[in-house]
């Protein structure tokens, strides 16, 4: 009987040591099969997660974020506890003491589930860190017998924080948040510091489902939730029962409710100089990197001259298309129903510009009262706002065929009820019609000696056209291309008062001759080469262009940046290819600051998540930094590392000869500042582009103006008319911050008195209106009689036809060359029937 009593046992108890090793045995199977093409854990030890590049200023304000997913990393021992404490509360309540998987959390999990109970999660952290970095998000049974094999790896791998770390960085909170950092921002505007346990709740209460909890659509869900959350928070022992009651009576009040201001709103719009720190240095870095590297950007903006070049260019362009005077219809149009229910919220949700200094959008209500009845944009209801009729008489309607209608007389004849349309304020509660211009342009400024961008704006308004006028559209120059070609006479022998024949020029180009013409359809004879920059004299730059040599005028452009290769045809000279207002500031920054090649850069320096330098404009050496001691009363010697680009000599020369441009040619009646201002007006062929760049001794600007699609400007546009005032409103203001100098005088010359129209040496006591100091190297002054300084001008002009209107040779003179030959100049002929081309 014993002996069948143990029989009896020790086969049940055999039966049951086969069952577990069958079990074990399967188990280690299925644990072989499907771990061993997993991914390896160790990557997570490395793992870099996708974060916001931010752009901040000098002063280290923060002007925007680039970014694929809001991401903003904190690393673990940067989260405060009670915001860990709701996660694993709300998440994996043992995460601390399993081993990556929680049978008991997930026998809890299945209890709950099936009893109706609060939704709690049933895969440890440990397990969501696998799912979202290794596995991926698909359900089904393989995948969880992965995720188990990886929690368990893991937690060999990676300290628990590390664990923490990946998830709270990783994890998506809605609202295009990853991350509790981002989504703390996101919701509450408020870093993780800041947030107190209802707040941190709620965070730890979105992960499962993010739209099942929005704050405004789901509230009664949100809170529900997040009332859950906090009494895990408490039953864990991480809330006192008064915190944990305290936090389930606070209100659910969020920056989607309109509790707290958004954390977006306070930056400042995005702009024309962030988006293009975002254009090149994903050119740099890779459009990858760029979104999601966590850059830190220091970008070289002054945002008061910012400010001022936006203002500065819109007023311009504001200028020159109400002069037009055409209205070209509203914004956009509302419903009249809409704007009788509600028309400030239905404003609200229209996209138009709102980055327009002064301007508001508004939208007409009715008429009376001796004009429009509008309702403007953030000002009060209640009292009536009024467009009226006086403001409208400037404009004509452009009717639906593209016609004009008749002089508006009243608001009406312009406008109708639900119109949207842009107005600034010209008194109380009084306003005035705006439009967004048709003509387009950009401006830039740049410090001369390092390169750093201090302000751009590519267009009139960046939320209107996003497309930049400063850097992505190539124009032609026209006359501001035409210092390039005196900088390449005056390194090869010219002078300032060296005589070029002002007359006209047929030139052959194969296709046909081409005959160049002054501005003033006038020719001026002998003529020197200062008073053709001042006047902007087309025959004799392209006479100047022929005698130096195209190909050696290119050569000038590419050093300077203009262009990458320009062509070497007669027309270029006169700034007929096209190139970039960027490209044309930096190269007259080389004229200010002695002739060094500088890099137009908009950024300081970039570093990377981790604060490592990967990028940095200033390569100047410091001779004496490694030094253990500097002498007392000596500082530290900076050798600059510049390509000389064109003798300083020349490049004194060149500022003095465009000094003249501002003070007594062809800007001189719109550029009037307290500093000494070099500069150069450009208007292209038919007006279609007009330009002015200049500079004072520290700051460089330039203004491009003209349509998209070019096309004239209309008769008496030009580059002084047009941009010299954005020029100078803009410069009244920087010069009030930078100041400016006289320009330094490089060594080896010396200033000799010239007659500026003869170019005649005068005594050095000499005085009056025609007297003007020129810089000479040593050894080139000129002498005194007027016989020796007609140099080079009359040989060039020798061969070269001049005609008067009537093809005589009536009213002109001849002359002798510095060749011993004759030559027949004309005496301020008119051009007449001559017919030409090219760009003036």
């Amino acid at each position: 009987m014993l002996r069948f009593v143990f029989g009896f046992f020790g086969a049940i108890f055999s039966a049951v040591t086969l069952g577990l090793f069958a079990v074990a045995l399967s188990i280690g199977a299925v644990l072989w099969m499907y771990g061993r093409d997993l991914p390896d854990t160790e990557a997570l030890a490395q793992y870099a997660p996708p974060t916001i590049s931010r752009v901040y200023s000098g002063e280290g304000a923060l002007m925007d974020e680039f970014a694929r997913e809001r991401r903003v990393f904190a690393p673990a021992d940067e989260i405060p506890d009670l915001v860990k404490q709701a996660f694993i509360s709300a998440e994996d309540k043992n995460f601390y003491v399993h081993k990556g998987y929680d049978p008991r959390g997930m026998a809890a999990a299945a209890l709950d589930a099936a009893t109706g109970g609060p939704l709690r999660g049933a895969s440890t952290i440990t397990q969501q860190v696998m799912k979202n970095f290794l596995l991926g998000g698909e359900r089904s049974a393989e995948r969880k017998i992965k995720e188990l094999i990886l929690s368990a790896r893991i937690e060999e791998t990676l300290s628990k924080d590390d664990s923490l770390e990946l998830y709270m960085n990783e994890i998506f909170l809605g609202q295009n948040s990853f991350g509790v950092a981002a989504a703390a921002q996101t919701y509450f505007n408020k870093t993780l510091a800041e947030l107190e346990p209802h707040e941190a709740a709620y965070l730890a209460a979105l992960p499962k489902a993010p739209s099942t909890y929005h704050p405004v659509r789901a509230m009664d869900r949100a809170v529900e939730r997040r009332n859950f959350v906090l009494r895990e928070m408490y039953e864990n022992g991480y809330l006192t029962e008064a915190a944990y009651q305290s936090a389930r009576a606070e209100p659910l009040r969020t920056v989607q409710s309109g509790d707290f201001p958004s954390f977006r709103r306070a930056l400042p719009p995005r702009d024309y100089f962030t988006d293009e720190i975002r254009r090149q240095l994903s050119g740099r870095f890779g459009e990858e990197e760029f979104f999601t590297g966590g850059l830190s950007i220091r970008a070289t903006v002054d945002p008061t001259l910012q400010k001022e070049a936006a203002r500065a260019l819109q007023a311009g362009l504001e200028r020159y298309d109400r002069s037009r005077g055409v209205y070209r219809g509203p914004a956009e149009r509302l419903d009249p129903a809409l704007v009788a229910a509600d028309w400030a919220a239905a404003l609200d949700d229209l996209r138009v510009p709102r980055d327009i200094d002064g301007w508001r959008p508004a939208v007409v209500l009715d008429f009376g009262q001796g004009g429009a009845l509008l309702g403007v944009e953030g000002v009060a209801e209640g009292v009536p706002q009024i467009l009226p009729d006086s403001d409208v008489t400037w404009a004509r309607p452009r009717r639906a065929n593209g016609s004009l209608g008749a002089q508006a007389r009243q608001a009406s004849d312009l406008l109708a009820v639900g119109d949207v349309i842009h107005v600034r304020a010209e008194g109380e509660n009084t306003w005035s019609l705006r439009q967004i211009p048709e003509v387009q342009g950009g401006f830039m400024a740049m410090d001369v000696n390092t390169g750093r961008v201090l302000a751009m704006q590519g267009g009139f308004s960046y939320q209107s056209s996003v497309f930049n006028r400063a850097t992505q559209a190539t124009r032609q120059p026209g006359s501001s291309f035409k210092p390039l070609v005196y900088a390449a006479a005056l390194d090869t022998g010219y002078s300032p008062a060296t005589i070029v024949i002002d007359a006209p020029i047929a030139v052959d180009t194969g296709a046909g001759v081409w005959r160049p013409k002054n501005a003033s359809n006038r020719f001026y004879g002998p003529t020197p080469l200062r008073t053709g920059i001042e006047r902007s004299r087309n025959l004799m730059t392209v006479r100047l262009a022929q005698e130096v040599g195209m190909e050696t005028v290119a050569d000038y452009a590419e050093s300077f940046g203009v262009y990458e290769d320009l062509e070497p045809y007669l027309a270029n000279a006169l700034g007929s290819q096209e190139t970039t207002l960027f490209n044309m500031v930096a190269a007259y920054a080389m004229f200010a600051n002695g002739g060094q090649r500088v890099e137009p850069t908009l950024v300081d320096r970039v570093q990377d998540r981790w604060g490592k330098t990967v990028y940095r404009h200033d390569q100047r050496t410091c001779l004496d930094c490694d030094a253990e001691a500097l002498a007392e009363g000596t500082a530290p010697r900076i050798m600059a590392n510049r390509r000389q680009v064109i003798d300083p000599i020349t490049a004194y020369q060149l500022t003095s000869m465009m000094r003249g441009v501002v003070e007594r040619g062809t800007a001189a009646r719109t550029v009037n500042l307290p500093v000494p201002i070099a500069g150069k007006t450009g208007t292209t062929n038919d007006a279609k582009d007009v330009w002015f760049v200049g500079f004072s001794s520290n700051i460089v600007a330039g203004c491009y103006i003209g349509y998209d699609r070019p096309r004239t400007l209309g008769r008496g546009a030009s580059g002084g008319g047009m941009c010299g005032p954005v020029f100078n409103q803009f410069m009244e203001t920087a010069i009030k911050t930078y100041g400016g100098g006289r320009f330094t005088v490089p060594e080896g010359g010396s200033f000799v008195k010239i007659d500026r129209f003869s170019g005649a040496r005068l005594e050095d006591d000499a005085t009056g209106p025609t007297v003007v100091a020129e810089y000479f190297r040593k050894g080139e002054e000129p002498f005194y009689g007027a016989g020796a300084i007609l140099d080079g001008g009359f040989a060039m002009g020798a061969n070269l036809p001049m005609y008067t209107p009537d093809g005589q040779q009536g009213g002109s003179e001849e002359v002798v060359t510095s060749t011993g030959r004759t030559a027949v100049v004309p005496k301020k002929a008119n051009v007449g029937t001559v017919t030409a081309g090219g760009l003036y």
